[in-house]
């Protein structure tokens, strides 16, 4: 099925948007080989442009609710209770501040397909392995409901930061954000989790539409190297899943080799597997035996995968396979046992009585000068790049202790002696964003300033004006 020029002669498909010029040439050969008679409507989808979508964040806000505070059109995603097709273009919906709240995170609407395959739990122990920028992430954190543990990693530190960012906007406790390689995962955190999410690095061929760099970016050869390294991941990943447990596998191409090609291998390789049905609704596609190219692995049920198909449904492509762990038991990882910093800890029990209405449980430990709390379910995990090991909370800067943005959207505005509330249509609402100074009469001391009820970060008042403690690094643009 791989065409044989690895120089794609690239292939302009229409102007129903921008983003649709210069598909590869051998990409649509071998897709109409593949498709047959489906291939035009597959083709003509790819000349659409990709829909919007906006997942609500569950730990924050229910759907119900959120819709009227916006006033946007918008309508159910099948596979997903809390998604949404945006069906108004003009809104600008990353730049409104009920973004920077973290009551939805914006996503493209078959990228959400996974976690509801996945089917996380209250209660336990999840990885999302190459989980930057962290959309599966926060979908994980909100379905787990601030209980249990999600560790989320990406081995590169500049992206574990942005996935970190993310989720310390949709007000996530508790977590673990690690920047490391699965290989260097596994034997740490061997047979430690209920469930693992490997959505894999892939040629993002389900991405063409609307991404100029995934279209130059795509050569036979880059299918064939991306297949090789999402089957040393799995490897690694299969080693972390407790007996019984769950392993999801997604990719956002259409590739057999990257898709039934690495479950077959994987599933020959690892006889401790089998795949369930993914069990998803909304016009999701069974998986293909026919198109796995290894003759022995035709006993295997691939249908019981799922694909995600432009022509078919209002999203873009992706890939899913649900496995589960049937062997033995395996003595769990031995963890390094979290030992309080009493320093860090009582500076931030202090900054709790003045500024907060009720204590914060966890175990309070320092990486440098960041304040993490740590809870029961999330021990240290000794020998591995760990950006965050729980919630951070805040900073020491000598002996004071300065409030992380961390925590300002995990709290509620109640849970704030001084709050600034303000509302979405207040001019002080775009100032606060962009690092403007606030004037509000009150005590002096830290102050919540939140949009409708819900945190955006914190101020620090004297007299009459508040100043700005939003994070530099997220203010607005004038």
């Amino acid at each position: 099925m791989t065409p044989r020029d690895s120089r794609a002669r690239p292939v302009r498909l229409g102007s129903a948007h921008a983003g649709t010029a210069h598909i590869p040439a051998p990409f649509l050969e071998r897709m109409k080989a593949l498709l047959g008679p489906e291939f035009p409507d597959f083709q003509h989808a790819l000349e659409q442009p990709s829909p919007t979508g906006l997942r609500v964040n569950t730990l924050k806000i229910a759907p119900d609710a959120l819709q009227p505070l916006t006033g946007w059109r918008w309508e159910s995603i099948p596979w997903c209770t809390e998604g949404f097709y945006l069906e108004q273009p003009d809104v600008q919906a990353g730049k409104h501040p009920y973004h920077w709240a973290g009551l939805y995170y914006l996503q493209e609407p078959s990228a959400m397909a996974v976690v509801e395959a996945l089917a996380p739990q209250p209660g336990e122990r999840i990885l999302d392995l190459c989980a930057a920028p962290g959309g599966k992430a926060t979908q994980i954190a909100a379905k787990l409901q601030g209980r249990g543990l999600l560790v989320a990693n990406d081995p590169i530190q500049g992206r574990a930061a942005v996935l970190a960012d993310n989720l310390a906007r949709f007000g996530a406790r508790n977590i673990v954000v690690a920047a490391d390689y699965p290989e260097r995962l596994a034997p740490a955190l061997a047979g430690f989790f209920h469930r693992v999410l490997v959505d894999a690095p892939c040629s993002e061929e389900g991405m063409f539409r609307r991404s100029a760099q995934a279209r130059r970016a795509w050569s036979p050869k880059t299918v064939a190297g991306c297949a090789r390294r999402q089957l040393r991941i799995l490897a690694s990943a299969a080693e972390m899943v407790a007996a019984g447990g769950i392993l999801a596998y997604s990719t956002c191409t259409f590739s057999p080799e990257e898709n039934e090609d690495v479950i077959a291998r994987f599933l020959l390789d690892h006889p401790n597997y089998e795949l369930v049905p993914v069990g998803l609704l909304g016009g999701v596609d069974a998986g293909r035996r026919d198109w796995c190219s290894l003759p022995e692995a035709r006993r295997i049920p691939l249908e019981r995968t799922a694909r995600l198909w432009p022509h078919r449904i209002r999203g873009d492509g992706h890939f899913i396979a649900v496995m589960r762990r049937t062997d033995e038991p395996t003595p769990p990882p031995r963890l390094t046992a979290v030992r309080e910093d009493a320093v860090a800890a009582r500076a931030f029990r202090e900054f709790t009585a003045e500024a907060l209405a009720r204590d914060i449980p966890g175990t309070a430990v320092r990486v440098g000068n960041r304040v993490f709390l740590i809870s029961d379910a999330a021990p240290m995990i000794a020998g591995l790049r760990v950006l965050w090991p729980g919630w951070h909370v805040g900073e020491m800067r000598g002996d004071r202790f300065v409030p992380s943005h961390a925590l300002a959207l995990g709290l509620t505005l109640a849970d704030a002696r001084r709050a600034l509330p303000l509302s979405v249509g207040d001019a002080e609402v775009l100032r606060y964003l962009r690092g403007g100074t606030l004037t509000a009469a009150g005590e002096s001391g830290w102050v919540l300033v939140g949009v409708d009820g819900f945190p955006l970060g914190w101020g620090f008042r004297v007299g009459d004006t508040v100043k700005n403690h939003y994070p530099r690094h997220l203010r607005q643009n004038p």
